[in-house]
């Protein structure tokens, strides 16, 4: 067995330096109608386009999974970093750890969509939820038996109705602060 402590080898990086890999193209162009999550309301498709510097060796054997994770960054995204929101299915505010919103301390995304093929340079996707030109910093394989949890907790979502069917913006205190 290892016995090399490791967490200590290398300093904490900070800041952290992230640079797009790529970026969304969409037919989402503004926030309003664009959806909450992915797969949710009519399926949309896109492309990830990579950038010129990611080597296509990086892409190979994607082409084999169905769906794929995409990291994004905000970059929409203002200044604004509250640490508590309300979600668009109303009540009361929630600390931003505990919902999806996209107004968040540090503003990266996490998007599970379905991916359609994999041609060069472009990764095509459908049921996706991110604006055109949303950067993005990974793409990662879904794979059900790791990824999938269905006997977790839905935390304070567990305790208002089910309300996935609903338009958001027909919720009661939909209006987001």
């Amino acid at each position: 067995m290892d016995t090399r402590d490791y967490t200590q080898a290398v300093a904490f990086p900070d800041p952290i330096e992230i640079r797009p890999i790529g970026r969304v193209r969409s037919p989402y162009r503004q926030r309003h109608g664009t959806p909450k999550q992915p797969g949710v309301g009519v399926s949309q498709q896109g492309q990830v386009v990579l950038e010129d510097w990611v080597d296509l060796n990086a892409l190979r054997d994607l082409d084999g999974f169905s769906h794929v994770w995409l990291i994004s960054w905000f970059h929409l995204n203002g200044p604004r970093r509250k640490p508590l929101v309300r979600p668009p299915r109303g009540g009361p505010k929630r600390g931003v750890f505990s919902t999806r919103a996209p107004h968040r301390i540090n503003p990266i995304g996490l998007s599970a969509v379905r991916l359609e093929r994999v041609e060069g340079r472009f990764v095509y996707i459908a049921d996706l939820d991110l604006l055109d030109g949303t950067p993005i910093l990974d793409i990662k394989p879904y794979i059900a038996r790791f990824d999938a949890h269905p006997k977790a907790s839905a935390g304070w979502l567990d305790h208002i109705a089910d309300t996935a069917a609903q338009p958001l913006d027909k919720l009661p205190g939909s209006a987001l602060d």
